[in-house]
């Protein structure tokens, strides 16, 4: 495939003005000039054969650097085999041959006018060079016109002087090359393949970086593979180019540059790889090190090539090859070893001027192992950074690395621990399980043994493997009969790793029972503490007696192996009493103590609490903000899916409700509060979409799975009010009492206004007559007594009470009762209870609120001010300390003007008060 000489115009239009001076008898020198594949070999072709159809005698010579050490090489075969120069040798005269070659041109000249075309003269042997440039001097007044191209591309090692540098300006006519432009390219390219697409030539066009012969080799190669459409596929590497024209292109572009500059070339070339987003150091330093190049030769080769185009600045000024394919090319056939070792030397650059750790280490994943404590330590911290960056992947690449350096058993055995939990992080559990079985067979201090084993028993019961992740912790608390401390802290893990399996949960907490009963020291302030929150589950002490002895045992040191079991305990205790602003500092202090990069249960069980206070507040903004609907399936859903589908139905999204629930196959879900959770969540969903029929079967088997877990307490899951709510629906009043009587009871028993309230609700709803009403007004008084956050409670017990004065005549009550109860439906952002609130209004003879209004008109004044002061940068404490409010005020503030303004971020806060906020319901 040939291309067509395109953006030559101007060196044609000049050799032919010069040939026709040549045919006057005023002879010159021509040069045109050139980087390597701007086509200037094609130029002079195409000028000698102008010159040929205008009667000029053409004589051409192509200079070779094997020719270099032959005297007059260049000039002999120019002027054709001439038998009395036969016997020239380098140690000749060169005097006397230069003098005889210009008779024999002359000669030439009498005959006919001449057109001497001497391709890449640059190359030409010292004393031909010199004698073209006597005779660019002499032919002025010969019919003779002297065509030489020459190579003018910058290299790192300096070339030969130009055949132009000894002569006056005058004598020269000199053209220089430019790089082909985009649409000359784009051109050609559409000429080979008139099919192609912008998006597809355009690719071409950067691959060939300005340079006919590269962008002619890729056309040679794209051509070389039959494609049934016209256009074939682009290639993502060299490897997929045939027959390979391109790369062998590349690979004569860089050998005609010489050995300094291929080096510096594929230097470039590996490091750019390794470059980090963002600005680095200057590339200067680093590539002329890794090439073994001057410095200022190597910058100035830089510039160059991004004049051409081969080289292009990204956003942080560093040179970069303007295609992934050319870098590739430039790249193939340099030796590993080689590349490597370009990695090694540009990290020791890069570390011993300051560069960010993790550019440092980007260049280490490329090397091989350094083994000097620099290595070892850069590797560290750059998992550091990246943890603390929310990059658990890119953490994991960091270990990998510093698993290659010579490390002592003790070491290796903390980071594949590390390891094994960043990967777990990353979604590939089976490396993570098998990095952690390591790390257990390997010796190590007592405290790393047991960080070991916590991980990976952790991420077996996370797979369903819940036995065997107790069989390790077992075999690690039976190593640590030295370390009662340590022990304890491997049955407290064991104690919590059990809750997924009904059978083996009981077993463990009876053992953990007998243990704290004999001696409280046996288990330690974590133990104690989970046997605090198994009672508060049995239904068997208050929360006001769970919070008091939660807090005497957070006022005793505890171990720090140990803290993050206490906390996290003592977290989920405190938002079952209803006590959401110290659970949420007590999910903030555990978090801040784990340690990042090692996989511990509470880190999960953590989270889960604080989307729990989420839930409990009516944050639906906070539980929506990271759902995806997406279209595969799973089979394990977690916690905050279960609260984000409550919230989803609550915001009035029921086809996003039902697509999310539709993602989770839960015949192939493993046992766990996770799976219960999930069934509570999706019977809210069929509630709401008027299946009480589905509803009550997924209440009801949540409620038997946590019962056969001794869970029976509300505080979890209050499964027996929905499944009564169910059975009243579906006409069954006798089983709704049993369910909401013992509800009740239960509730009593924790005695939180919340529990106590929701359950009178129901159990108001099922007595129904003024005993139902009694019960209503009772329900909404113990909810009115709640904390401000029990909202959605107080407003579903409004609608209930509001219902019953309807169906008792007392309709003036009832309205309202009903509006109050929409108030706080459009406050929680409860686009469900609103809609049910509006439908009771309706049927009570009253007209029903108005859509919740959106947008920023329907701030109050207060959430506009909070919300400008958070869209000028301001932190929620800092808010709160200018407004002499309460920081959960500020919070709650925030929530609801992120519904109204139709957000999730409080990046978004800024935009969304300028334009007025997304449209709403």
């Amino acid at each position: 495939m040939t291309a067509t000489l395109r953006e030559r115009d101007e060196a044609l239009a000049l050799v032919a003005t010069e040939a026709a001076r040549a045919r006057a008898g005023s002879g010159g020198l021509v040069l045109v000039r050139g980087a390597t594949g701007t086509g200037r070999t094609a130029v002079l072709e195409a000028a000698a054969r102008h010159a040929a159809d205008r009667g000029l005698r053409v004589l051409r010579a192509r200079c070779s650097p094997e020719d270099t050490a032959v005297p007059f090489a260049t000039v002999l075969h120019l002027l054709s085999a001439v038998p009395e120069f036969a016997d020239l040798t380098p140690d000749g005269d060169d005097r006397a041959s230069a003098a005889r070659l210009w008779r024999l041109l002359r000669s030439y000249a009498a005959e006919a006018p001449l057109l001497l075309a001497v391709d890449d003269v640059h190359l030409a042997d010292g004393a031909s060079r010199r004698w073209l440039a006597e005779a660019a001097r002499r032919v002025e007044g010969l019919p003779v016109l002297l065509l030489a191209t020459e190579r003018s591309q910058y290299d790192v090692e300096p070339g030969p002087a130009g055949l132009a540098q000894p002569l006056p300006p005058s004598l020269v006519r000199t053209h220089t090359l430019a790089p082909l432009s985009d649409p000359a390219a784009d051109a050609l390219v559409r000429s080979a393949f008139p099919a192609a697409g912008e998006r597809w030539a355009a690719w071409c066009v950067r691959a060939a970086a300005g340079s006919p012969a590269l962008l002619r080799a890729l056309l040679d190669d794209l051509g070389g593979t039959p494609a049934p459409a016209g256009v074939p596929e682009l290639p993502q590497t060299c490897a997929a180019l045939y027959p390979g024209t391109y790369p062998a292109a590349v690979s004569w572009w860089l050998e005609s540059a010489g050995p300094g500059t291929a080096d510096a070339a594929r230097c470039l070339a590996a490091l750019e790889e390794a470059w980090p987003p963002g600005p680095t150091g200057d590339p200067v330093e680093l590539i002329a090190t890794a090439a073994g190049t001057d410095p200022a030769r190597t910058a100035g080769w830089l510039a160059a090539m991004v004049r051409l185009g081969v080289l292009r600045r990204d956003a942080a000024e560093r040179p970069r090859y303007a295609h992934p394919l050319l870098r590739d090319a430039v790249l193939t056939g340099w030796p590993r070893p080689r590349r490597e070792a370009a990695h090694r030397a540009a990290a020791e650059v890069m570390l011993h001027r300051g560069d960010r750790v993790e550019a440092v280490a980007g260049q280490l994943l490329r090397a091989p192992a350094v083994g000097l404590p620099w290595a070892l330590r850069v590797l560290r911290d750059a998992v550091t950074v990246a943890v603390h960056g929310d990059r658990p992947d890119d953490a994991a690449g960091y270990l990998r690395r510093a698993l290659d350096e010579p490390l002592p058993d003790g070491l290796r055995q903390r980071l594949l621990t590390e390891l094994g939990s960043l990967e777990y992080a990353s979604a590939d559990a089976p490396a993570a399980i098998a990095r952690l079985a390591e790390a257990q067979h390997l010796p190590a201090p007592p405290r790393n043994r047991v960080r070991s084993a916590v991980a990976l028993g952790t991420a077996l019961a996370a797979r369903g493997e819940i036995r065997t992740a107790l069989e390790v912790l077992g075999r690690a608390e039976g190593r640590m009969a030295g370390h009662p401390e340590l022990a304890r802290t491997v049955r407290t893990a064991t104690a919590l790793l059990s809750d997924s399996d009904p059978a083996a949960r009981e077993a463990v907490y009876r053992r953990l029972r007998e243990a704290g009963a004999h001696s409280p020291e046996a288990v330690g302030t974590a133990g104690q503490a989970l046997l605090l929150r198994h009672a508060a589950t049995a239904g068997l002490l208050s929360a006001r007696e769970a919070m008091r002895r939660m807090r005497e045992l957070l006022a005793q040191p505890a171990d720090p192996l140990a803290e993050p079991f206490l906390l996290g305990t003592a977290a989920a205790v405190a938002q079952w009493a209803d006590e959401l602003d110290e659970a949420d500092r007590l999910v903030d202090s555990g978090l801040a103590g784990q340690h990042p990069s090692l996989l511990h249960p509470m880190h999960l069980a953590l989270l889960d609490t604080r989307a729990d206070i989420a839930a409990a507040r009516g944050d639906h903004t906070t539980l929506l903000a990271h759902v995806s609907i997406v279209p595969d399936i799973t089979a394990r859903p977690s916690n905050r899916d279960a609260h984000a589908l409550v919230a989803l139905v609550h915001t009035g999204r029921l086809d996003e409700a039902r697509r999310f629930a539709d993602r989770f196959d839960l015949r192939e879900a493993s046992e766990g509060w996770y799976l219960n959770r999930f069934l509570y969540a999706r019977g809210v969903l069929r509630t709401a979409i008027g299946d009480p029929a589905g509803a009550l079967h997924d209440f009801l088997e949540c409620g038997r799975r946590q019962s056969a877990r001794e869970v029976v307490s509300p505080v979890v899951t209050p499964w027996r009010t929905a499944a009564a709510e169910c059975r009243l629906a579906l006409g069954g009043g006798r089983e709704a009492l049993a369910l909401v009587d013992e509800e009740l009871r239960l509730a009593r028993v924790w005695d939180t206004p919340r529990t106590v309230g929701s359950a009178l609700r129901v159990l108001g709803t099922a007595t129904g007559g003024r005993r139902g009403l009694a019960l209503a007004e009772q329900a909404v008084r113990t909810l009115r007594e709640a904390p401000g956050a029990a909202a959605p409670e107080l407003a579903s017990a409004l609608l209930a009470q509001g219902r019953q004065l309807i169906t008792a005549g007392e309709r003036g009550r009832a309205r309202g009762c009903l509006r109050e109860a929409a108030e706080l439906a459009e406050r929680t952002g409860s686009r469900w209870l609103l809609d049910q609130t509006g439908q009771a209004l309706r049927e009570g003879g009253a007209r029903a609120p108005a859509a919740a209004r959106t947008g920023s008109g329907a701030l109050t004044g207060s959430e506009r001010r909070i919300a400008r002061l958070a869209a000028d940068g301001r932190t929620n404490t800092e808010i709160a300390g200018l407004l002499h409010l309460a920081r959960r005020t500020v919070e709650t503030h925030l929530t609801s003007t992120y519904r109204k303004l139709g957000i999730r971020r409080r990046t978004e806060l800024a935009g969304a008060l300028a334009d007025g906020g997304h449209p709403g319901w």
